[in-house]
């Protein structure tokens, strides 16, 4: 890249005098982040910490609850698989599409104010949804939902990347995601067993708004909104126009090929949450002498979900933080052998479903294991190779792509796929007993998640690609952050030199 090239990205979202540059590298030579211990970190951060986690906790049990008692909503409401993955699909489809504007909104406007409200929004639209009798009302309220936590999934990470940087912010990442696994698996169990000791499905939706009142208390009442950029010496940058930060972030290579792969975690992710427990549930009742009970399946389901992210989430990040001085393209590697790793395990959880449930269970937990190796490093990755000025946008960006063509769909195209598997097999059975009919039930909806694997090879595929392009892209932040710009005397020799340290 030309000299003249790299100087517009670097410098057009600055505006500071010469005096004001220097101060900031002197600041930064004399207290480098990367000094800083666990610590160091004061009490005031580890409240911020905690209260994001909270919310994001929160955040995955509203959202998976459903999931824990996905057949007693089909009973209820009379829908077929089909119907029952669009529930998900309304919820991402508003999610997605809401989160570039709270992305808009988070890099321009106090942030604590927009999480208050989404939060807010979410927890009253999922209680009044739970009194819906009509599905499409049902629908409805869910994709509602949707809009509120964009808000907040949008934001949040950007909050903890100015308070922290360097290993120091990796480690707070790798806290925040554990309430993706973590959360998903509280929510198949809290929707399970309060359906199961309230005798209706509808009490389980109503746990998590009590919660959410609570957090947007802590939020506007205790959490405190950093400068943007702060946590690395560079609150002297200014917001550019938002078309501006756009055309920047898709020339990001390793941002386009992060969220290329980060799409296809979200597809899987999205897939096996909702119909795991059903599709283990169903493999469980073609055993012989197996006694199954319908709402013990989603329990041990989220039992081993959240064991396994609070097993893989700070392995990958630890493993990230050993390695990254040495191997400087190890945060897209890791990503991409845990989902190499994760697919062939799917594909054996898919098999043994139906003939041994230990094993079964068994290979859902490394499966989750090695998928989960990848949710802390995936938002590291973006935060280092994106301008502070336009990590809440890059956020908005990445998730409006992974959840378009990821966990939007998923779930329905899994619905849509078993449905026409089903149609198929009934069409070539001769036989209409009750075995056979469960047995069509479930090989259908196994051919379909099928799927899932081919997906999460792609997904390494574009890990191992963005491993190319990181190390360069990483280094123009780090430039611009800090005020420098290469000289076209010696921009050939940096360059050089990144390709020599790389590895």
């Amino acid at each position: 890249m030309p000299s003249e090239k790299l100087e517009k990205v670097v410098m057009k979202p600055f505006k500071m005098d010469p005096a004001q540059n220097n101060s900031q590298q002197e600041l930064v030579r004399e207290n480098p982040e990367n000094e800083r211990r666990m610590r160091d970190v004061t009490f005031r951060e580890w409240v911020v910490v905690a209260i994001l986690c909270f919310v994001n906790l929160i955040n995955y049990m509203d959202r998976f609850t459903i999931a824990g008692v996905l057949d007693k909503v089909k009973l209820y409401y009379g829908i077929q698989n089909d119907s029952g993955g669009l529930l998900q699909t309304a919820f991402i489809l508003s999610y997605m599409l809401f989160a570039p504007i709270f992305g808009y909104l988070g890099d321009r406007y106090n942030r604590r104010y927009i999480m208050a409200f989404g939060v807010l929004m979410w927890s009253v639209t999922t209680l009044c949804g739970s009194f819906m009798t009509n599905f499409y009302w049902f629908i409805f309220f869910r994709a509602l939902v949707g809009i509120g936590e964009a808000s907040y999934s949008t934001i949040a990470p950007t909050i903890i990347s100015d308070y922290f940087v360097g290993d120091i912010r990796s480690k707070m990442l790798a806290i925040f995601y554990f309430a993706i696994p973590v959360g998903s698996g509280m929510g198949y169990i809290i929707g399970s067993e309060t359906a199961d000791l309230l005798g209706q499905w509808q009490w389980a939706l109503r746990v998590t708004p009590a919660l959410g009142v609570a957090a947007v208390l802590l939020i506007l009442f205790i959490l405190n909104d950093p400068e943007r950029g702060q946590s690395e010496c560079s609150t002297h940058m200014e917001p550019t126009p938002w078309l501006e930060d756009l055309k920047d972030i898709v020339r990001n290579r390793s941002f386009m090929y992060s969220t290329a792969g980060f799409t296809c975690v979200a597809f899987v992710a999205g897939a096996l949450s909702w119909w795991g427990p059903l599709f283990i549930e169903k493999g469980l009742k073609l055993q012989s002498n197996t006694d199954v009970d319908s709402d013990n399946v989603p329990f041990k389901f989220g039992v081993i979900s959240m064991l396994a992210g609070l097993l893989g989430v700070p392995f990958g990040s630890y493993v990230a933080q050993k390695l990254r001085g040495r191997y400087r393209r190890i945060d897209a590697n890791i990503c991409a052998f845990g989902l190499l790793t994760s697919a062939p395990l799917v594909f054996l959880v898919c098999v043994t479903a139906k003939y041994n449930v230990s094993l079964c269970f068994t290979l859902v937990f490394f499966a989750e294991f090695f998928f989960n190796l990848t949710w802390s490093i995936i938002a590291d990755i973006l935060l280092y190779v994106v301008l502070p000025t336009r990590r809440s946008t890059a956020e908005g960006f990445q998730l409006l792509f992974s959840h378009a063509l990821g966990d939007a769909g998923s779930p329905y195209l899994i619905g849509v796929l078993s449905e026409l598997f089903k149609t198929y097999l009934q069409s070539r059975s001769s036989s209409n007993s009750t075995t056979k009919d469960d047995e069509i039930e479930f090989t259908s909806l196994q051919y379909a998640l099928f799927s899932t694997c081919f997906v999460e090879i792609m997904g390494g595929l574009f890990f191992i690609v963005t491993a190319f392009y990181i190390v360069q892209d990483k280094k123009k932040v780090d430039d611009a952050v800090h005020g420098q710009l290469p000289t076209d005397r010696n921009h050939s020799e940096q360059q050089e030199q990144l390709q020599v340290d790389s590895y």
